[in-house]
């Protein structure tokens, strides 16, 4: 079976720039605070990347952070999963006793301009984790 790696992190915040100017100070990470449309999601280098924001050292993730809310599920980390066919493995992930969270359409994908499809689900002991199926890029 191929194997699926981890492509990405998400960290739930309660104030995004707060969080944004400590791991900065820290460790040096650039954050993009991204509007409304986007959910005011932030995005989080923590590495070199090249022209198509894609990590130049190999095993290197970057990241995201959101706004945390008092749904327990938004209020710890998790990981995003490179997957080639979004469908299939939401199949899979069913099949093997996980459940699809979905995004703004309760069991469905999401669609991130110039990114890919994305959807998380719950695994067997109850972690969000979510898929993206990356957009094909020039």
């Amino acid at each position: 079976m191929k194997m699926n790696p981890v492509v990405h992190f998400e960290m739930p915040a309660k104030d995004s720039k707060r969080m944004s100017d400590f791991y900065s100070k820290t460790f040096g990470w650039q954050a993009n605070q991204l509007g409304p449309d986007m959910g005011n999601y932030v995005t989080v280098a923590t590495t070199e990347t090249d022209e198509n924001r894609m990590v130049k050292t190999p095993g290197a993730i970057n990241g995201g952070f959101y706004q945390s809310t008092n749904d327990p599920i938004s209020q710890a980390p998790s990981v995003v999963i490179s997957v080639d066919d979004i469908q299939e493995h939401m199949k899979k992930v069913e099949a093997a006793g996980g459940k699809i969270l979905g995004g703004q359409n309760p069991g469905q994908p999401d669609e991130i301009p110039g990114v890919g499809l994305w959807v998380s689900f719950l695994d067997t002991e109850g972690n969000r984790v979510s898929m993206l199926q990356p957009s094909q890029r020039m």
